[in-house]
């Protein structure tokens, strides 16, 4: 809507530019050929009524921004009734007008002294005592969007300049006058705040304006009194360290009186608990001797039955190991017969089996007396070297041996010796 009404008032102040051009070519003609002036109003004017045309809708187009709202302001009747709130409106063109406010949170503050580079006023006010206080206010507000109307008709603008300033200023001046500056400063600080912010807003609500914070961010004292009220609260500080340690004090001799019960009546419940336990053991000492001496009893008793059955057993080990004696001795005698019969079976058998062994080289030997000289060999194999010797036995002391030894000492049977 807003490209349309830019668009219709551009088309309009075109058509009044294309007739005021209208004119001017025709005077400037006029005067370059030395003529009479003459100019053609028909077609100026027609150009200047066509302008209306797209004008007239354009003016009748309001757009209200974001953030604000308006009332119409008539030439005829004043201000109308009725809030025009952010968007498109329509109004009579050349009748009406529209006045725009802020309707956002707005702020207005104090400072309480001159601070350089800074137009925030500065509010000072007065006490009970007569003495100068700067206060730093901060008073957050809204034009009362279904009042604007009342706004336009009877209250200055802009608002924060010709109204908040004596209203909140009034208002604190009002509600200090009543305080002193200890009770400003300190203790009845937020009372003060509560006060004078009651007194605000009831007195700009009747003008439709809603207040809806007020902060008292500071307080300048004079420079005697902050002087002495600084000494005067560093000697209430002091006092209440004083009060505090006292406290502590008071505390600690409180604790140490309760430990000290507390240890009599630890060491009190010991020596109950001691002689307590000493009786019972006594008690636990007397039952247990009455069950002692049967246990005793039984316990004699039982060493006497099991030195019997050792004593018993010790007669039977000892019988049963003399019969395992008598056994061993039985059985080693059968041993030594049987080996000394399995040694004279040996016997006969070997001495069998040497006969046939000598008998059998006998015979051999007749049969092969070369047989003589391979036994020797063998006989004195590690004690001489074996040589090669010629076919017919010559040089060779075999067969010297066998010539002086007689042949028949070699070959009688075992058994011709026997």
């Amino acid at each position: 809507m807003l490209l349309i009404k830019y668009v219709l008032m551009f088309a309009g102040f075109g058509l009044l530019a294309a007739a005021a051009a209208v004119i001017g070519i025709d005077i400037v003609a006029a005067l370059r050929a030395s003529q009479p002036i003459v100019v053609r109003w028909h077609r100026a004017s027609r150009l200047a009524l066509l302008a209306w045309i797209p004008l007239l809708p354009a003016l009748s187009i309001l757009v209200v921004p974001s953030g604000t709202a308006a009332v119409r302001v008539s030439q005829l009747s004043g201000t109308m009734s009725g809030t025009l709130y952010p968007g498109t409106h329509f109004i009579a063109p050349l009748v009406h007008r529209a006045e725009l406010f802020n309707i956002r949170d707005q702020v207005f503050a104090t400072n309480p002294a001159e601070i350089a580079k800074d137009t925030t006023p500065v509010l000072k006010v007065y006490s009970r005592e007569g003495l100068p206080l700067g206060l730093g206010i901060t008073v957050r507000y809204q034009l009362d969007p279904q009042r604007l109307a009342y706004v336009e008709n009877n209250l200055p603008r802009p608002v924060e300049t010709e109204l908040m300033p004596p209203v909140v200023a009034n208002a604190f001046r009002q509600t200090i006058s009543g305080y002193l500056v200890r009770d400003v400063f300190s203790a009845k600080r937020e009372e003060v705040r509560r006060a004078a912010a009651d007194a605000i807003t009831r007195r700009l609500a009747s003008d439709g304006i809603v207040v809806k914070e007020v902060m008292l961010r500071d307080v300048a004292l004079p420079p005697e009194y902050a002087k002495g009220l600084e000494g005067l609260l560093l000697k209430a500080q002091e006092n209440d360290r004083l009060s505090i340690d006292l406290e502590v004090k008071q505390k600690m001799v409180r604790t140490a009186e309760l430990e000290a019960e507390a240890e009599k009546m630890r060491r009190v419940k010991e020596a109950e608990g001691r002689a307590q336990v000493t009786v019972l053991e006594a008690k636990a000492q007397a039952d247990a001797m009455q069950h002692t001496l049967p246990l005793k009893e039984k316990q004699i008793q039982q060493s006497r039955l099991e030195a019997e059955a050792r004593k018993e057993a010790t007669v039977k080990n000892a019988e049963a190991a003399a019969a395992a004696k008598v056994i061993d001795s039985k059985a080693e005698l059968e041993k030594r017969n049987l080996l000394s019969q399995a040694d004279a079976q040996r016997v006969r058998v070997m001495a069998g089996a040497d006969a046939e062994r000598m008998k059998s080289e006998a015979l051999m030997l007749n049969e092969s007396p070369l047989l003589i000289q391979k036994i020797v060999a063998e006989r004195l194999s590690d004690k001489v070297q074996i040589m090669m010797v010629p076919m017919d036995g010559r040089f060779f002391f075999t067969n010297d041996v066998l010539k002086t030894t007689p042949i028949g000492g070699f070959g009688a049977p075992p058994f011709a010796r026997h």
